[in-house]
């Protein structure tokens, strides 16, 4: 009898290794985490409305993701104090933007997380320049010249249960300056640059793929 209850109470534990290990979160190399980053920030940004003349295509950045690590991990919902300084985050970068999510591992991806801050949208006026609502995250995400990308998720139970997850972004160069519209309005590619060519209403300078 005894025996019977210990193998079951190591039954019990072994699912909750199994779990908890299901619920692990990805580094920030791994190959499909990087992939779904920059995937769902360039489909958010090939659908804006109204369309963007100038949109430049995003890729990932290795400095930019240890950057937002290296912030995560201190498992604070606010931004990183070098924002403000010139060069301050780090040497290659004049300026950084950075957006952050905060929510349950359970609902948690990159994708879920993006389409949240583009949702704001509906709060962004494009011919005001305005928000009636918090919508800097959206005009981070979307902001044309900002090119690069660079994100990290970390556990972060003191901000909230055991299974709270801080998942940041950061950007170069960066976005959201006072009264400057985040791209162009106009025709999608129409203001791409001369070597850049357009990839899914993105100006991008890597080839189109064969059909």
């Amino acid at each position: 009898m005894v025996l019977r209850e210990g193998l079951r109470w190591l039954w019990i534990l072994g699912l909750c290794l199994v779990a908890s290990n299901s619920l692990s979160l990805p580094s920030i190399r791994d190959r499909e985490f990087i992939q779904q980053c920059v995937d769902i920030h360039n489909e958010m940004r090939g659908k804006v409305s109204p369309p963007a003349a100038d949109m430049k295509h995003m890729v990932w950045e290795v400095k930019l993701a240890k950057l937002a690590k290296s912030w995560a991990d201190k498992c604070k919902y606010e931004h990183n104090v070098c924002l403000p300084k010139r060069y301050g985050c780090h040497p290659d970068f004049d300026h950084v933007g950075e957006n952050i999510w905060l929510g349950s591992l359970r609902i948690f991806s990159p994708r879920s997380a993006v389409i949240g801050w583009y949702n704001e949208t509906a709060f962004y006026n494009f011919d005001t320049l305005s928000c009636s609502s918090l919508c800097s995250h959206y005009t981070q995400v979307v902001w044309a010249t900002s090119y690069k990308v660079g994100c990290a998720a970390t556990m972060c139970p003191n901000l909230g249960k055991s299974q709270t997850v801080i998942f940041v972004c950061n950007y170069s160069p960066a976005g959201n300056y006072l009264n400057q519209p985040p791209y162009t309005k106009g025709k999608f590619c129409s203001m791409c640059e001369e070597k850049e060519v357009c990839v899914k209403n993105l100006c991008s300078k890597q080839k189109k793929k064969k059909a």
